[in-house]
């Protein structure tokens, strides 16, 4: 029970930069002041610890919503209620399988566990590294491409400044609310977020609000 409780208030908390944030892009870009206020209840909120937050990432991947959830929950079911290194690596193959996991998704998160495991990771010191450096570790993990090491910066570090280029939802929201609909390249995209830093990770929460209502969360 207290670690439900924890982790609710922690998720009500926004980033300590989440005002100024606002604020600041409001006045830099004009349709950021547009936007904002319009959807300007609610803010960018983490959930799990690093290890789980890879995990549904990998779970999630090329999957519905929907059934990235439905996958997760076995996988949870599976693994005694806790999701950890441990706990993955003591699941046999058809385990995971029989949770729902692809071949390959075995193979990726069984991996990802294995490098928290041996401590190869650096997730201690995490906090106090670069953006580039972290994206860098993560995508020496089999299964963690860049899109993902960038979800997890965004989602679980709460860092300000993280551009997903290769996200189709920010490319979308781009292309809606700067070109009219129009096909956007990511040399325009970069350009339209220029003008966004150094907080282009709040820039992309709301380009995210702006197409679907709904807060982002993994």
């Amino acid at each position: 029970m207290s670690t439900s409780v924890e982790q609710v208030i922690f998720q009500e908390v926004a980033p300590e930069y989440w005002g100024q944030a606002c604020a600041e892009l409001m006045k830099q870009d004009r349709i950021l002041k547009k936007i904002i206020p319009k959807y300007g209840s609610g803010f960018l909120m983490t959930r799990g610890d690093a290890f789980t937050t890879l995990a549904r990432a990998i779970v999630g991947q090329q999957i519905s919503v929907a059934a990235a959830q439905s996958v997760w929950n076995r996988v949870l079911l599976a693994a005694k209620k806790k999701v950890n290194p441990k706990n993955i690596l003591a699941l046999t193959v058809e385990d995971l399988r029989g949770a729902g996991l692809s071949g390959r998704k075995v193979e990726y998160i069984r991996d990802l566990a294995e490098h928290f495991n041996s401590g190869r990771l650096h997730a201690n010191q995490w906090k106090g590294m670069e953006d580039e450096v972290i994206i860098k570790e993560l995508c020496d993990i089999r299964g963690i491409g860049r899109w993902t090491a960038e979800m997890f910066l965004i989602f679980n570090m709460v860092r300000p400044n993280i551009l997903p280029l290769d996200d189709v939802g920010l490319i979308k929201a781009i292309s809606l609310n700067y070109f009219s609909g129009e096909p956007v390249s990511r040399h325009e995209a970069r350009e339209v977020a220029a003008n966004w830093a150094p907080w282009r990770t709040v820039a992309t929460w709301y380009m995210w609000r702006s197409i679907d209502p709904i807060p982002v969360e993994y």
